[in-house]
C-alpha cells in the first residue's frame, strides 16, 4: 500500500477500513485482521495500527471483544453513514478541484454527464 505524505498514517489505514467496508469486504460482524496482520499486511509499526483501531472504535465503527478480536459494528446504519462521508468528500473534492482549473458548473455538469453516458452508468 502506497501512503501519502500529508495525511497521517493512522488516518489513512482508518479509510483504507472504512473503504473495505463499503465494498463489501468487511459486513458487521466480521472480525478484522489482528494489529500484527494488518501491520504485516500494509508494511506499517503496529502501533500506527493501534491508533487507527482506536480510532474505529472510538467512531463506533468496530468493537473490540476481549480475548477475541476487533468486529465490524453491527450498528447497520453504520455503512450507509460511511457511504454517505465517502461519497460527500469525493463530489466536493472533485467539484473544488474542476473549480480550481478554471471549469464552470455548467461545464462540470455538461461533462459528468457525458462520462456517465459513455460509462453506461457502471
Amino acid at each position: 500500500m502506497e501512503f501519502e505524505d500529508n495525511v497521517p498514517i493512522y488516518l489513512q489505514i482508518v479509510v483504507l477500513i472504512k473503504k473495505r467496508i463499503i465494498q463489501g469486504l468487511l459486513k458487521p460482524g466480521d472480525k478484522i485482521p489482528s494489529v500484527r496482520e494488518l501491520a504485516e499486511e500494509v508494511k506499517v509499526n503496529p502501533n500506527t495500527i493501534s491508533r487507527a483501531y482506536q480510532e474505529l472504535e472510538r467512531d463506533k465503527i468496530t468493537e473490540t471483544k476481549r480475548g477475541m478480536g476487533t468486529f465490524i459494528s453491527g450498528d447497520e446504519n453504520m455503512m450507509e453513514a460511511i457511504r454517505s462521508e465517502f461519497s460527500a468528500s469525493m463530489v466536493t473534492r472533485f467539484i473544488r478541484d474542476m473549480r480550481e482549473t478554471g471549469f464552470s458548473d455548467e461545464e462540470i455538469l455538461k461533462l459528468l454527464a457525458s462520462a456517465i453516458n459513455t460509462e453506461g452508468g457502471k
